[in-house]
C-alpha cells in the first residue's frame, strides 16, 4: 500500500505563512504527526517514510527547512509534534521557551562537515591551517548555509576561523537559506566550492567531496530531537523508530552516525 506520509521542503518565509494557513484551515486528525526536520535530513527521512508508517501505524507529515526557521515557527505556534534540530543551540532555544517535552529530548544523530566541488569540475585541496581556499575560489564565491543563523553555516564559520581563513573568506561567501540550497549552488556549477554536511554530499551525485574538515575545527555536529509540548504521546513511536535497527541502516547509508536511543 502506498505511503500516506506527505513531505515538503519549504523556504523559510513561505513556510511560516503556509503553516499559518494549515493551522487555521485544516485541523489534523489525532493519528497524524507533524515533524519539523532540518533540511539536511530530507533524503534520509524521505527514505524512511514507508517503514516508519508501517512500524508505527501513524501518518506523518514532514516539513523541511533551516533549523533556525523551524525553531522560530514553533515559537510562533506552528503545530509541530516532533522537532529534529541540526544543532544543540536551536533546541536550547525552544527548550528555554518551554516548547518541548524535556524528558523526550535525545541526541539522535551526528554528522561531518565537508568541502565539496562540482563533479565535473573537481578540485584538489587538503584541509589544514591556512590552506589555499581563497586561491581555489578564483573570482567566484564559496557556497555555505547562512552563517548568521543556520547550523551548517555556523559550523562552517567555526571551522574556517579555526583554520585561520575566516577573515579572508567572509567577504567571498554565497550564503544560502539552508544547507541543501548551498549544495544546489555547487551541484549546478554556480559556485566552485561549498561547505555542507557529509550526508548532503552523499545525497547529490552532482558533487564530489574535496576533503573533510577535522572535527577539532568545529563544535560537534549533532541532531537533537524532542517532542513538543503539544505532541500526542503516540508521536514518541516515531522517535523510537528513528533509533531502531530498522532505521539505522538507512541513516548510516546516508552518512549519518546514529548516536543512541531515545530517553523513553
Amino acid at each position: 500500500m502506498p505511503s500516506m506520509l506527505r513531505h515538503r521542503l519549504v523556504p523559510g518565509a513561505v513556510a511560516i505563512g503556509l503553516l499559518s494557513v494549515l493551522v487555521a484551515c485544516a485541523p489534523r486528525p489525532s493519528s497524524d504527526v507533524l515533524v519539523f526536520a532540518a533540511a539536511s535530513l530530507k533524503t534520509a527521512l524521505d527514505a524512511l517514510i514507508e517503514p516508519a508508517e508501517e512500524a508505527t501505524g501513524l501518518r506523518f507529515t514532514v516539513s523541511y527547512a533551516a533549523t533556525s526557521t523551524l525553531a522560530r515557527q514553533i515559537e510562533e505556534g506552528a503545530p509541530a509534534d516532533l522537532f529534529i534540530s541540526a544543532d544543540v543551540e536551536w533546541m536550547d532555544y525552544v527548550e528555554a521557551r518551554d516548547l518541548i517535552r524535556l524528558e523526550t529530548q535525545v541526541i539522535l544523530l551526528a554528522n561531518r562537515l565537508v568541502l565539496i566541488a562540482p563533479r565535473d569540475a573537481p578540485v584538489s585541496l587538503d584541509i589544514e591551517t591556512g590552506f589555499p581556499l581563497v586561491d581555489a575560489l578564483g573570482s567566484s564565491r564559496l557556497a555555505v548555509a547562512d552563517p548568521s543563523a543556520v547550523p551548517a553555516g555556523k559550523y562552517a564559520r567555526a571551522a574556517l576561523r579555526s583554520l585561520g581563513l575566516w577573515d579572508a573568506v567572509s567577504t567571498r561567501l554565497a550564503p544560502a537559506e539552508n544547507v541543501r540550497a548551498a549544495l544546489l549552488l555547487v551541484a549546478r556549477g554556480e559556485a566552485p566550492l561549498g561547505i555542507v554536511y557529509q550526508t548532503d554530499a552523499v545525497a547529490d551525485p552532482g558533487v564530489v567531496i574535496v576533503d573533510t574538515f577535522p572535527e577539532s575545527t568545529h563544535p560537534p555536529i549533532v541532531y537533537p530531537a524532542a517532542l513538543t509540548r503539544a505532541a500526542p504521546d503516540d508521536a514518541l513511536r516515531l522517535l523510537n523508530f528513528l533509533s531502531s535497527a530498522a532505521a539505522r541502516s538507512t541513516l548510516e547509508a546516508q552518512g549519518f552516525i546514529v548516536v543512541g536511543p531515545p530517553a523513553l
